[in-house]
Formats: structure tokens, sequence, C-alpha cells
């Protein structure tokens, strides 16, 4: 990739979009669009939009899309690809940094890329295999030096990981789900309902279901794990409610176990030899610490003791005394 350094107005050319380019990401939010489109109107497009020697567009068609809409004027830089191969895994590049993709559309993306990529295997492999003469390795060596094809032969799905950035295990996975999980798995993903760890155990799952039930199977799981992901969701928050209850229960036994008076806050403070700073400390934090149960004492008072079913009586009864 290179830059030529040539530019062009909005007015002297017109870009060309190419739908493999154009679609090689996943689309912005509808706030993802109105926020770029807001910031076009009141700023202009300050950012050239990136096209190739034919002046397909390479990166910008959301802005390029915007102008003509407004018909703003914006401004095209020339780069120079070696192929539209480059051009998309430059384009990935320089996107991946803008957004905030999940793995399993950084799979997909890297999917599209595929065909081009194991093109370019087998390219390189031929190549590879034209240039070698058996004459160059010794008879009956267990190595073969100096191979140009194991040198310049892709690993696809190598190659397709490092393209946007993810582990070639991963990839893997996104490539099995791809070819061999039922429409349910891939929507669900596309929901970010699961992981791509778990689409690919439930694809496993289902590889020995016969063709004719794999869909129905797949929505049984899919209703599952839902369930269990429900189910989980539900115990999180009975434990999380049970440590903020235990948190407070605590609070009260050791608040309750102080009897205030001169003499034992005295005994107190000399007894821990409370520097004059520590004093000072100790009385905002012992404010702050009875504005906490002022506002607990609040709290049942306006909100609880009313709605609770077991409260006959009028709430004004209730007394209720707040330290100061």
């Amino acid at each position: 990739m290179k830059n030529t350094g040539i530019t062009y107005s909005s007015n002297e050319r017109s870009p060309v979009i190419l739908p493999e380019m154009s679609e090689l990401l996943p689309p912005l939010s509808a706030e993802q669009l109105d926020a770029l489109e807001e910031d076009l109107i009141k700023n202009g497009c300050y950012s050239p939009i990136i096209v190739n020697e034919d002046m397909v567009i390479i990166d910008g068609h959301n802005r390029q899309a915007l102008c003509e809409k407004h018909d703003l004027p914006y401004t095209m830089a020339v780069f120079s690809f070696e192929d539209l191969l480059e051009a998309k895994q430059w384009a990935l590049d320089t996107q991946k940094g803008r957004r905030n993709l999940e793995k399993w559309e950084l799979g997909k993306i890297a999917l599209k890329l595929k065909p081009e990529i194991e093109a370019k295997a087998k390219a390189n492999m031929a190549a590879g295999g034209q240039n070698f003469r058996p004459s160059e390795a010794e008879e009956g060596s267990a190595t073969l030096p100096n191979l140009p094809s194991v040198e310049k032969a892709v690993d696809t799905r190598k190659e397709l990981a490092e393209a946007v950035g993810l582990g070639e295990r991963t990839m893997g996975k996104v490539i099995q789900i791809d070819e061999n999980a039922p429409e349910a798995i891939k929507e669900a993903l596309d929901k970010k309902e699961l992981s791509i760890n778990k689409g690919y155990d439930l694809t496993r799952q289902l590889q020995d279901v016969p063709e004719n039930q794999r869909e129905q199977a797949a929505a049984e799981l899919l209703e599952y794990e839902k369930a269990k992901k429900d189910l989980k969701q539900q115990n999180a928050e009975i434990d999380r409610r049970g440590k903020v209850a235990n948190l407070f229960c605590k609070a009260y036994e050791k608040a309750a176990l102080l009897t205030v008076t001169e003499e034992n806050v005295r005994c107190w403070t000399e007894g821990t030899r409370m520097t004059l700073e520590e004093l000072r400390d100790t009385v905002k934090e012992s404010r702050e610490i009875a504005q906490a149960f002022a506002a607990i004492a609040d709290i049942i008072e306006q909100k609880i003791l009313p709605t609770d079913w077991r409260n006959t009586g009028p709430v004004e009864d209730i007394p209720c005394e707040v330290a100061s």
C-alpha cells in the first residue's frame, strides 16, 4: 500500500462503489450513523475518502454516502494497492481501531476474504512448484532445503485470523460454524446471544443429528441454553442481594455494640493514639456514617413502610430518631 499523493475533489471525479468493498464491514448502527451525519453537517467532511487508482472507494463509504445525501463537498485521496485483497486487509486494519466489533463479526468479515486468500495460496504454491528443481535437494535427505513452495505457501486459516486480529484456533471455530452450523446457531451468534466457543460446542453436539432434524434440534438446544443463562443470572442476583443484606446486618450489629459516651470515645481516641489529623478525619467520617444511617431511616420510613402490606397503622405513629 502506498499513498500516491494524488487527490481529487468530489467536483472533479466521481468514485466507484464496489459492493464487495462497501459490504465488507457490518453496517453502522442507527445511533452511529446519526452521530456521523450530525458531525458531517456541522463540521464538513474533514477526512478524505480513500480510493484506489481505479477510483474504487476503499475506506469512507458511509461518509461519502452522507455527503452525497446532503450535497456536501469531499476530498478523495488515491492510494495504490497490490490488489483488491490488500485493499480489503488495509481497510480492515483501519476500521478495527474505530469499531468495537465482536469476535464473531470479525470472523464473518474474515470469511469474506477466504476465496481470495485461497486463490493466493494456490497461486503461490503453483509458482513454488514450478521453481523447485529436484536436483537442488540431496538424494535421500530427510529435509528439502530452499523450497519456494514452502516459503510462499499461504496458511489460509492463519491468514484469515491475522487479517482481523483473531487467534488461529478461534478462526478455525468460526470456519467450522460457518460450514456446519444450523442457521439458528448462526442467527444466535449474530444477535450476540452466544459466544464463538458455545456456538462451536453446540455445532459439534448437532453433527450426528439427521439433516432434516437439525434446525429443530438447534432451536431446542438454544432454548435450553437460554434457560440456563437466565437461571445463572437469577442466581447471581440472589447472591448479590444476599451479600448486600449481609453487609447491612454486620454494619448494624457493630453499631449496636457501641455505647457512645464521652468517656468511651476518649478511651478509643487515646487508646489508639490518634493524631490531630486522624481526629479531624474521624469527625468527618463519623458525620458521613451518621448521614448514611439517617438515609437508611428515611428510605425505610418513606419508601418501604408505606408499601408494606403488614403496615396497618399510620407511618407517623412509628418513632424515628436520627442522630445529629
